[in-house]
């Protein structure tokens, strides 16, 4: 790998979505392991600086470490396309239908791929707490725009639910509600359309959410899960069909349940997943044979 071959590199960090701080500390990540490999990166915040600012810094290409909206969603994507300039990661089309909840689960449906039941509410919009319960028990409320469980929350009542959904609307006015799964929590990493050993999750927290992912302790990791060899292959396949169904490439993340029977279902895809120390993707691609800057390099060297 010669560095040069990459000229300037951006790394865009920060932002202005509700995941800024977890941006901000992949996108140092992301940083410190470019320069070490003797990369010419510096970081560049766009809810600090005016994008244009790219081009009068001479920036040669564009590592996205930007979280959430903004990043994302195909917007930031489409800005660095008519700026001219090669970004990590999946397109404007990709990252948009990614990040879009509410339609990813449609296209899982449309497709014949294994995901729970849901139901969508907008704000303004009449619903029946007690028949939503009454119908699928258990839900997990999430805005449809979010990441990193932000806005999330399980719901077993109405009145619960209620709370759950009022929350939700405070991140997005579009809320999707999908039928509870009992049992494991797992993530496939995709690099280069390959899928990497899987991950479980386990927390004693009600569900893998924002606290479990950045803040606690008590959050345990399994790579590779302890899962049959035909459960794993069947279960990255699926996440391969997902990941390239709503258009992603280059890098990312499946997450996916697998329920007491043994059924696997599909929760959403993660195009800009998260770099941190605690992040699953390293996680994944060191249980491959590769270290944290070698992933970086990787994931850059698909903008060449």
């Amino acid at each position: 790998m010669n560095p040069q071959q990459f000229g300037k590199v951006a790394v865009l960090m920060g932002g202005s979505s509700a995941e800024r701080d977890v941006s901000l500390r992949s996108g140092q990540a992301v940083l410190n392991a470019l320069i070490s490999q003797g990369v010419d990166a510096f970081a560049f915040d766009p809810a600090e600086r005016n994008l244009f600012d790219l081009k009068s810094l001479q920036t040669d290409r564009a590592f996205i470490a930007l979280h959430g909206r903004g990043g994302e969603d195909g917007t930031i994507q489409g800005a660095l396309e008519f700026l001219g300039l090669p970004y990590t990661g999946s397109g404007v089309l990709g990252s948009a239908l990614a990040m879009d909840k509410v339609r990813c689960k449609e296209l899982f449906k449309a497709r014949g791929l294994s995901s729970a039941e849901f139901v969508v509410v907008e704000q303004g919009a009449q619903f029946d707490s007690q028949a939503i319960i009454n119908e699928f028990g258990a839900v997990m409320v999430k805005p449809a725009h979010e990441g990193s469980s932000i806005g999330m929350a399980k719901a077993a009542t109405a009145s619960e639910l209620n709370e759950a959904i009022s929350n939700a609307f405070r991140f997005d006015d579009t809320v999707m509600l999908e039928k509870w799964i009992t049992g494991r929590e797992f993530t496939v990493t995709m690099i280069s359309g390959v899928a990497q050993p899987i991950v479980e999750m386990v927390t004693p927290r009600g569900f893998y959410d924002y606290e479990a992912k950045y803040q606690a302790n008590s959050t345990q990791y399994y790579c590779p899960a302890e899962l049959s060899q035909s459960e794993t292959e069947n279960l990255q396949l699926l996440a391969q069909h997902a990941f390239k169904l709503v258009g992603a490439s280059g890098w990312g993340r499946v997450d996916a349940m697998r329920d007491q029977a043994g059924q696997f279902y599909l929760l959403e895809v993660n195009t800009v997943p998260g770099m941190t120390e605690k992040s699953l993707v390293p996680m994944a691609a060191k249980a491959n044979g590769m270290n944290f800057s070698q992933l970086v390099i990787n994931i850059l060297e698909q903008t060449l």
